[in-house]
């Protein structure tokens, strides 16, 4: 008899290790997005992706925008020479969760590029103005993530 598959939805969920960021996390979790989801007047999200090195799943919360039905997310890291293990994660599997708010959905991520991304950053910019501060600080280009409803 073959073995039966788990879902994500009966698997365990990882928080990021970062204290802060585990407590925003919780928070937003418990409240079942009512508190988290505006966080220092910013909006964001839970983004679950697979590790790629584990194969778990691994949850953090970041601030997004959006541009009609798809979610924007910034790779920033804070402008650290490296790229944040949630991108590393998405780029190995592209087949994410979300949870905005209250509503909890899978979605696809894809990388921007071009124009498509230079008109996205200047949008992300507006609700973040620190990531222009981080490119100009970071070694490698800062990655714009679109995040597509399924």
């Amino acid at each position: 008899m073959a073995q039966e598959e788990t879902t994500p939805a009966e698997e365990e969920v990882f928080d990021n290790p970062t204290g802060w960021v585990r407590s925003h996390i919780r928070e937003y979790v418990e409240s079942n997005g009512k508190k988290g989801h505006r966080w220092r007047g910013l909006p964001t999200l839970l983004l679950t992706t697979r590790g790629r090195k584990t194969g778990k799943l691994r949850r953090t919360g970041l601030i997004y925008g959006q541009d009609g039905k798809n979610y924007l997310l910034v790779a920033s890291n804070g402008g650290a020479r490296n790229h944040p293990a949630w991108y590393l994660n998405l780029l190995d599997n592209p087949n994410v969760e979300l949870q905005v708010g209250a509503d909890k959905f899978t979605a696809r991520a894809r990388i921007a590029a071009g124009t498509e991304k230079q008109r996205l950053w200047k949008l992300m910019n507006t609700i973040f103005p620190q990531y222009d501060k981080y490119q100009a600080k970071a070694v490698r280009e800062i990655p714009l993530v679109i995040i597509e409803p399924v």
